[in-house]
């Protein structure tokens, strides 16, 4: 875990500017990248940074999953509305949270529009040597009850040359993650050209008519590796009833 001033956590990493792909096709709710963020931060398993939604794009069309997180756009609503600078924007990309400032007043929950963002209501459970650590933006260790969180991207580890724990976690390369400036991302087994890969498969920003220039990018689920069926048949029925009313339409929930 890299330790970095305060001032350098707000600034952010010299010469880098982040970005995600995320590749629908090969999505089907394996879920492994949920525990994987999840164990990575201490959360508990309610607590969902990265959770995996089951998508129609019109009433014949064909459920996909979907796997959202914070997309630490370059015009964030978050960041407009925190009366205290908790929220803020670096220079590498990335949207963080400093929960030694934050007040729990949620405003920046009610301004994203994608619903990402989690209050932390409970005590953290965190390792003996970690409940002493100093508060800082990159790590949030130990989380603050009456906090808000969000995905982070893993600053902490990118300083290292490491990737987030949701794209070595995935079995299917889903993830690509990258340096912008650098124009490449890569899912840990592959490493491709940024621009290209949007352009070659139509890439696209989640509700990018909002303006809020998202920099996590999706690639279409077309041609896809798995039947949606697939994510959906072994899952607990406390799960299941997230996704019943696609997958089952007409059947009652648990």
């Amino acid at each position: 875990m890299a330790i970095v001033s305060k001032l350098e956590a707000r600034e952010g990493i010299a010469g880098k500017k982040f970005v995600m792909v995320v590749d629908l096709a090969r999505c089907k709710n394996a879920r492994k990248c949920i525990t994987a963020c999840q164990k990575w931060h201490y959360r508990p398993e309610e607590t969902e940074w990265l959770t995996v939604k089951l998508l129609k794009d019109s009433d014949k069309g064909a459920p996909y999953w979907f796997p959202k997180q914070c997309f630490h756009c370059d015009n964030p609503p978050c960041v407009k509305v925190c009366p205290v600078d908790a929220t803020f924007k670096r220079n590498d990309g990335l949207v963080l949270i400093d929960n030694e400032r934050c007040i729990g007043c949620k405003f920046c929950m009610a301004a994203c529009p994608y619903s990402t963002r989690v209050f932390n209501w409970d005590e953290p459970e965190v390792p003996m040597d970690l409940r002493d650590l100093a508060s800082n933006p990159e790590t949030n260790i130990p989380a603050r009850v009456g906090t808000v969180e969000k995905c982070d991207f893993c600053p902490d580890r990118a300083r290292e040359g490491l990737l987030p724990p949701c794209v070595e976690a995935c079995p299917n390369g889903v993830f690509y993650f990258g340096d912008e400036n650098e124009d490449t991302v890569t899912n840990g087994e592959e490493t491709v050209g940024f621009t290209q890969l949007i352009k070659d498969r139509a890439g696209y920003r989640f509700l990018e008519e909002l303006g809020t220039k998202p920099r996590v990018y999706y690639l279409p689920p077309k041609d896809r590796q798995f039947p949606v069926e697939r994510g959906y048949e072994n899952l607990p029925d406390n799960l299941k009833d997230r996704f019943r009313d696609i997958m089952e339409p007409g059947k009652k929930k648990a």
